[in-house]
């Protein structure tokens, strides 16, 4: 049996998450390009206590690894929740499995955060690593005003794409009768 409001909801969450993924994979590899520039490598194991050496950038950081582990208040729960929800109304099975993934990924990512931003600087070149330039508050806070903007208040955008998901929902509800 086919759940207009549940579809709607789930296509609704998945535009949703898509925006945010482009925000907060967006912001992990400007991360990643701002310890790149510094060390020239990618390999976790040479990072460590970056947090010590550069608090503002361990700080967007944090932000952007929450965001996607999909905490609340920004942008990546905003969708996972919709979708979820949505999955739930549909088929609870589904929707559990999707949840216990997102623990799988949320896992992950709290471990690079502990491996890279916290602990001891073990590595004397990250002991000399100097904060955020000019350029890259720039970036960082204009991604980080997306994550929170979007998970703050997303009636905005869900606004926006209202007319069209319905329209898409019904096109697919008919296909269906």
């Amino acid at each position: 049996h086919a759940n207009p409001d549940a579809a709607r909801l789930g296509m609704q969450g998945a535009m949703v998450q898509m925006i945010s993924h482009g925000f907060v994979s967006g912001a992990m590899f400007a991360c990643i390009g701002v310890l790149y520039d510094r060390l020239h490598t990618r390999m976790i194991d040479e990072y460590g206590g970056v947090m010590n050496v550069m608090p503002w950038f361990g700080g967007f950081f944090i932000l952007f690894s929450m965001a996607n582990c999909g905490l609340p208040g920004t942008s990546g729960f905003v969708g996972e929740f919709m979708v979820i929800l949505a999955s739930f109304q549909s088929n609870p099975f589904i929707a559990l499995v999707a949840a216990f993934t997102l623990i799988i990924g949320a896992a992950y990512t709290l471990w690079l955060v502990k491996r890279v931003i916290f602990g001891e600087v073990t590595n004397p070149k990250v002991a000399k690593f100097k904060d955020l330039d000019a350029r890259e508050w720039i970036v960082l806070g204009s991604f980080a005003a997306a994550v929170l903007a979007l998970g703050i208040y997303p009636k905005p955008l869900t606004d926006l794409m209202d007319s069209s998901v319905l329209q898409i929902v019904n096109a697919l509800m008919l296909s269906k009768a």
